[in-house]
């Protein structure tokens, strides 16, 4: 696994490093989702992922699963939503992008630590949330 390759404890991890991790988690759980519901164009699977993975889908998806976090999960979060980026968003309220790499940082976190079934629990309600129009 992951773990085994690492010279770091992800819980020591840059907060900036466990949401660009999670970023790809994110899209690869969103990719294998739109391909499972039958979507093989790629500039049509690319249009639906922004559903998913823009900054303001994450913070809608965050609101809508906070009170299912563990504690935890929500100072990892925190953690992630308090970095300091270098980069500002450009298409995106900054609350709203903040609270996209807090999910990103949690979605790293989990990943690193080999926390699969927490992790895939979390995308799952992710993905209902989503798919849900909320």
């Amino acid at each position: 696994m992951i773990q085994d390759k690492m010279n770091r404890d992800p819980r020591q991890l840059n907060a900036l490093a466990l949401a660009y991790m999670g970023d790809a988690v994110l899209e690869m759980r969103v990719r294998q989702h739109l391909l499972a519901a039958g979507e093989v164009r790629p500039n049509q699977m690319q249009r639906a992922a922004v559903r998913y993975v823009s900054a303001k889908a994450q913070a809608s998806i965050v609101h809508g699963i906070w009170d299912k976090l563990k504690e935890d999960e929500i100072a990892v979060l925190k953690r992630g939503r308090n970095a300091k980026s270098a980069t500002m968003p450009k298409n995106a309220e900054v609350a709203d992008y903040r609270l996209s790499t807090g999910f990103e940082a949690l979605l790293g976190f989990l990943y690193l630590t080999q926390q699969e079934e927490r992790l895939d629990q979390i995308l799952n309600d992710a993905i209902e949330w989503v798919e849900a129009g909320r």
